[in-house]
């Protein structure tokens, strides 16, 4: 997930050529290159746009022709149905479902599409200090991280195993049976299908509203009270829209991002996401018992997260409230390998998602992020935000909420995943964060590796901040450090710098 502008970008016969432009870039003087900064500009440059850090007309120019290319790059896509084994179960974030009937599916049907989809827009208010308007192209990992803390605040703040009552048809699947240890399909027959598969080329269409299954038809009792949670869901999904008031949205995010090197066009990395999310939350007003913790060097350091969320620690021990403790999500920025994901460390990660205090993992293909929430047998089940649509306006009422669920799920094999990823986690008091711990230790100690994902260790470590991971920082090359240490060093580490594993 190098940090790549689009801005400085070509495509040639579909393929992205950074290095050749970058090369290029580098050899001219720096009052030639186009740029988003307060950089000197050439003698010919209007002065007023340097002191209001305006770009130039070239940096207009490139950003039309990108945001052009990639809204009709994404904004389509070739529909290929999945296919899902019968007789494996498939893990959805602590959740085991065996489609081995249509009660199983239906489970499975609400569970994948409840969870928030949030893709690439196209048409939102320009983003400060740039010409953008789209973040297609260089967005995928800010909105795979808006899905990751999306997740985490329905856990905050839904009812317990909480769907969606309006949740749609799931398209483009099948069910069937595989042989044992052969990719190959046998003739099973399969389960009825809860939507129609839709032809290829076709945009992904929702029904209307008024025409989407409102319950099951056997009446869950979970129905009405999951009504009655509604406006709560579309509350939370106001804090991810498209505005620049929206204090999860891609403006407040791309803002945020500033103090790391970062801006608008920019590729991010999952760990200067996690910090990016981390710093929103504790801005944001909307959130008073919610706190984000980011992990530093692969270890949870306890003492950090207990100053984070006991509140006793700040209030008088005689206040019959200092007893309170804040619900936290813990992200835990990793490298599963080197270039490639190392296989040993499958399992681990298949017995991390097996876990309900998993809020998914962030990472997917090089260069290509993607919201990871279970998997059944080798392939990993995501949600993908390489999907451009209109921005939809989320300050009117009773907005539409079908763009923002996906009924078409995907799943890839485990050995295309990008080894740089951030894991999620999340706990709603002090009784549950030491489960977590317990847990979450049993599940990284199924690896045979000498050194695992990352640790749980007592004490306190250094808050590198959002600033440790600028794009501009140069620090020493990724290493291990030796377990007593972890915390100890002075260096600061960029977005790609992990303890190799």
């Amino acid at each position: 997930m190098n940090s790549v502008s689009p801005s400085a970008a070509q495509y040639v016969g579909g393929v992205m050529q950074d290095e050749l432009v970058e090369g290029r870039r580098q050899q001219q003087p720096p009052e030639q290159q186009g740029s988003f900064s307060l950089s000197r500009p050439a003698q010919t440059s209007d002065p007023s746009k340097e002191a209001t850090g305006e770009p130039d007309e070239m940096d207009k120019l490139k950003a039309k022709l990108m945001s052009a290319w990639n809204n009709v790059k994404y904004g389509w896509t070739v529909k290929s149905k999945t296919s899902f084994n019968k007789i494996s179960p498939v893990i959805v974030l602590g959740h085991s479902y065996l489609l081995n009937s249509e009660d199983e599916v239906e489970r499975f049907r609400l569970a994948f599409v409840s969870r928030i989809w949030l893709t690439y827009r196209r048409e939102f208010p320009q983003l400060e200090g740039s010409t953008w308007t789209t973040d297609c192209g260089w967005g995928c990992m800010l909105r795979s991280g808006q899905m990751l803390l999306a997740q985490g605040l329905v856990v905050h703040l839904m009812p317990r195993d909480w769907t969606w009552p309006d949740a749609q048809p799931l398209t483009d699947v099948d069910f069937e049976v595989f042989r044992p240890r052969s990719p190959a399909r046998a003739g099973g027959v399969p389960i009825p299908s809860f939507g129609s598969p839709r032809r290829p080329s076709t945009p992904e269409k929702t029904l209307p509203r008024d025409q989407a299954p409102k319950c099951s038809q056997k009446k869950r009792p979970e129905c009405t009270r999951d009504r009655q949670a509604e406006p709560i869901h579309h509350k939370l999904v106001t804090w991810f829209g498209d505005q620049p008031p929206a204090p999860f949205g891609v403006h407040q995010l791309v803002g945020i991002g500033k103090s790391s090197g970062k801006k608008a066009g920019d590729w991010y990395g999952p760990s200067v996401v996690a910090h990016i999310l981390r710093k929103a939350v504790a801005k944001t007003s909307v959130l008073h018992n919610l706190a984000v913790y980011v992990a530093q060097d692969c270890t949870v350091y306890k003492e950090d997260v207990v100053r984070l969320c006991d509140l006793s620690l700040s209030h008088n021990p005689s206040d019959p409230s200092s007893q309170a403790w804040k619900s936290v999500i813990i992200l835990v920025p990793v490298r599963l390998g080197g270039e490639a994901l190392n296989p040993s460390y499958i399992e681990c990660v298949k017995n991390i998602l097996k876990l309900e205090c998993c809020i998914g993992i962030i990472g997917g293909k090089p260069k290509h992020s993607l919201y990871f929430i279970g998997f059944q047998d080798e392939q990993l089940l995501y949600l993908d935000p390489h999907y451009c649509q209109p921005v939809v306006d989320v300050t009117q009422a009773n907005f539409s909420l079908e763009s923002f669920h996906c009924s078409s799920p995907k799943k890839m094999p485990f050995n295309r995943m990008d080894p740089s990823c951030t894991i999620g986690f999340y706990a709603s008091n002090k009784k549950d964060f030491e489960s977590l711990c317990s847990a979450v230790s049993v599940a990284l100690s199924s690896t045979k590796e000498k050194y695992p994902i990352f640790t749980f260790v007592e004490g306190q470590g250094q808050d590198y901040g959002l600033e440790g991971h600028s794009s501009n920082h140069s620090g020493p090359a990724a290493h291990i450090l030796p377990p007593g240490k972890l915390g100890m060093s002075n260096n600061r580490r960029n977005s790609d710098e992990f303890v190799f594993l």
